[in-house]
């Protein structure tokens, strides 16, 4: 009886460290405000990693496929149920996060004998009426970060999620050093945005993120990714119709 709790505190350790080390290789996604919007970017070869969610919720995940596919449709499921059966301007992204996506992540992730997800998301809900724009990263135990406003700390307008914490501290230490703001203009964002993923990616490397380093990384990773990228634009000219794929 008396080594019941430790056998399930060393699954739970055993269960993150296999977690992570899946996770490790996958590409950074990237979330930065900007005047008209949520910018939203990541790198691949193969497979989309950013979707819409809702009107003004957009989702990009790191992981299993399938893992994200199961999110995706439950995270469509709760909001569409949400405006449909109360109204569309009730639907939020603090409350998909917070009462559906976490507590179901957290079980699975628990739940030892079970599959837990393989995954890291990130989601980002464009600010209304002048409110700041929300981003939220979500682990795959179901603990999640916001970029600030709560608790008296600032909002940041960036959130970064990576295979790696300490890849994604380095990246949003590049991003800090930057300063970026929330009224800078797409173009601009966008090519921070791309900045940070090389910055990572050297990171992973352990290689300093110069802009010697980045020009040649940037010139490598294009040869064989492509840029994945989409707007969650703040006025949109549809109402309903906020997301919106960016060439690359």
């Amino acid at each position: 009886m008396i080594e019941e709790p430790y056998r399930w505190v060393e699954a739970i350790q055993n269960r993150r460290e296999y977690i992570d080390h899946q996770l490790a290789a996958g590409s950074a996604i990237i979330a930065l405000s900007c005047r008209e919007g949520v910018l939203i970017l990541t790198l691949g070869r193969d497979r989309q990693k950013l979707f819409e969610i809702y009107d003004r919720i957009a989702m990009g995940g790191i992981g299993h496929p399938g893992d994200i596919e199961r999110l995706r449709m439950m995270a469509l499921e709760v909001t569409s149920t949400e405006g449909f059966t109360r109204s569309p301007q009730d639907v939020s992204l603090r409350r998909l996060v917070s009462y559906s996506l976490s507590p179901a992540l957290k079980t699975a992730f628990e739940q030892v004998y079970g599959p837990p997800y393989l995954v890291r998301l990130l989601f980002a809900e464009v600010g209304r009426g002048g409110e700041a724009d929300l981003l939220v990263a979500l682990n795959h135990d179901g603990s999640f970060e916001t970029n600030g406003g709560t608790f008296s700390r600032e909002v940041e307008p960036f959130a970064v999620i990576s295979g790696s914490a300490a890849v994604t501290r380095q990246m949003e230490a590049y991003l800090r050093e930057r300063s970026p703001s929330a009224s800078a203009e797409l173009d601009a964002a966008r090519e921070l945005a791309l900045e940070t993923w090389l910055a990572g990616n050297l990171a992973l490397g352990e290689e300093s993120p110069t802009p010697e380093n980045i020009r040649q990384r940037r010139e490598e990773v294009l040869r064989h990714s492509t840029v994945e990228a989409a707007l969650l634009e703040r006025n949109p000219r549809v109402a309903a119709a906020a997301y919106r794929v960016l060439p690359g």
